[in-house]
């Protein structure tokens, strides 16, 4: 083997690295959303038991609560499938990068775009993830308040 041909092989090896990188660090946003996904699904249910329950005032603040949850689980939902996306890409981008090598660089374009719809979709999953934050703290922020409140019927 010429020393040419290796360091060529050795420069493929290295361009797949970073595609490598970012699709461990989106499976690991990804094991952290489905986790959020599933709390939130959890809490849903025990909403919906507390709701049958509850008296019309309780069953007005577990409306909000459940609609709250709701939205915070689709944001999660939206957030996973762009991870997922985002993997993809990442797996394109790898597999583009080997093609392009081999084929003599004939589709130099493809491994940036599809990185570049990886990133975004990671950037697009980000935003998701912190509007479900947000919605989060403003339960729990209610939750207090209503339990902190001293009620009438105790």
């Amino acid at each position: 083997m010429n020393p040419q041909a290796a360091i060529s092989h050795y420069q493929i090896l290295t361009s797949l690295l970073a595609p490598a990188l970012l699709m461990a660090a989106t499976g690991s946003l990804l094991v952290s959303a489905n986790n959020r996904l599933a709390r939130v699904v959890d809490r849903l249910r025990q909403l919906i038991a507390l709701w049958h329950n509850a008296s019309s005032e309780r069953r007005a603040y577990l409306d909000r609560q459940i609609a709250r949850h709701r939205r915070r689980s689709r944001y999660v939902l939206h957030a996973c499938i762009m991870l997922y996306v985002a993997v993809g890409s990442f797996v394109g981008t790898s597999l583009a990068l080997a093609v392009d090598a081999f084929s003599g660089q004939r589709v130099p374009l493809l491994p940036t775009a599809l990185a570049i719809i990886g990133v975004l979709c990671l950037l697009v999953a980000c935003i998701y993830l912190g509007l479900e934050v947000t919605l989060s703290v403003r339960s729990f922020d209610e939750e207090l308040d209503m339990e902190l409140i001293p009620r009438s019927e105790d």
